[in-house]
C-alpha cells in the first residue's frame, strides 16, 4: 500500500507557540484513523497539514505522494475531501444545498458561472441521499440545523471521489440522536472498501464510528500513542492524553469513557 499521508518530524510554530512538535505519522490506503485529544492538543493543526492548508515550520509532510512546499497545493487540494467548521463558515447562507455539494467539483464555495452536467447533479443527489438529507436539496444552507449542515458537508467532501477524506469534529454540537445517526453513517462509509482513507478528529471516544482501524492520541502538540485502535486505545494511553484517570469500556465496535471514581 502507498502512503496517503507521511509526516516526519512535523513541527508547527505560530506566534512563538509550538502547536505541533516532531510528529511522525503515516496513513495508508484503506485505513480509517481517529485523532483524539483535549482542546489545544493540536488536532485541528494536524488536520490542516493533512489538508494541505498549512505548511510545517520544520519537518516534512507528504500528502498523496506530494511534499508540501514542493507542490502546487491548489492542484493537490481537490484530491482531498474536507469537512470542517471553518469550511462551513465560508459557505454562503443562501446557497442551496445541492449547490453546496456540487461546487466541490470545481473546488469552490458559492455557485457562480461554472457549469455542471447531469452526472455532477446525479452524484450530488446520491450522496445527499446516502447521508439522509436528500429532502433538503432545495433548502438554503443557512436554514439547516447543525446536524443537517454536518451531513451536507460530508456529502460535499465525498463529491470529487477524493483519495483522502478529512473530518474535523463531524459530530460536535449534535444531540444524542443526531450523533448516533451520523456515527452510524460514518461507520458505513468506513466499511466501504472503495471509500478513501479517512481521518477524523474528535474529543470523545463515544464518537468513534464502527469500522475505524487506527487511533492517534495527541496532548500539547505531541503524540502520546498511535497505532491500531484495538491495541492503542487503552485506559493508560487515554488517561495520559486527557490528564484524568479514566475508565475505558468497549461495547462491540463502540467505546465509552468516564472518570475513575
Amino acid at each position: 500500500m502507498s502512503d496517503v499521508l507521511a509526516l516526519a518530524g512535523a513541527t508547527v510554530v505560530r506566534g512563538g507557540s509550538t502547536l505541533l512538535s516532531e510528529v511522525d505519522w503515516e496513513v495508508e490506503e484503506g485505513q480509517r484513523w481517529v485523532i483524539l485529544g483535549p482542546n489545544g492538543a493540536g488536532k485541528t493543526t494536524l488536520l490542516q497539514l493533512a489538508a494541505a492548508r498549512m505548511h510545517p515550520t520544520r519537518g516534512v509532510v507528504g500528502v498523496l505522494g506530494e511534499v508540501l512546499g514542493a507542490v502546487d497545493v491548489f492542484e493537490l487540494r481537490p484530491r482531498i475531501g474536507l469537512a470542517s467548521t471553518a469550511l462551513a463558515a465560508s459557505i454562503p447562507k443562501g446557497e442551496k444545498v445541492e449547490d453546496v455539494v456540487v461546487t466541490a467539483s470545481w473546488g469552490v464555495v458559492g455557485r457562480w458561472k461554472e457549469g455542471y452536467d447531469d452526472l455532477d447533479h446525479g452524484r450530488a443527489g446520491e450522496l445527499l441521499e446516502a447521508l439522509g438529507v436528500s429532502h433538503l436539496v432545495g433548502r438554503a444552507f443557512g436554514t439547516l440545523s447543525e446536524g443537517e449542515r454536518k451531513r451536507v458537508q460530508i456529502a460535499r467532501a465525498l463529491m470529487t471521489d477524493p483519495e483522502l477524506m478529512l473530518l474535523d469534529e463531524p459530530t460536535a454540537g449534535l444531540d444524542l440522536g443526531g450523533r448516533e445517526d451520523l456515527v452510524g453513517r460514518l461507520g458505513e462509509i468506513a466499511a466501504d472498501l472503495t471509500a478513501p482513507a479517512v481521518v477524523m478528529v474528535t474529543h470523545h471516544v463515544e464518537e468513534i464510528p464502527p469500522n475505524f482501524t487506527d487511533v492517534l492520541l495527541l496532548r500539547d502538540g505531541q503524540v502520546v500513542a498511535q497505532g491500531p485502535l484495538e491495541l492503542t486505545l487503552t485506559e493508560a494511553n487515554l488517561s495520559a492524553t486527557f490528564g484524568v484517570d479514566l475508565v475505558l469500556e468497549q461495547h462491540g465496535q463502540r467505546w465509552a469513557a468516564r472518570a475513575r471514581t
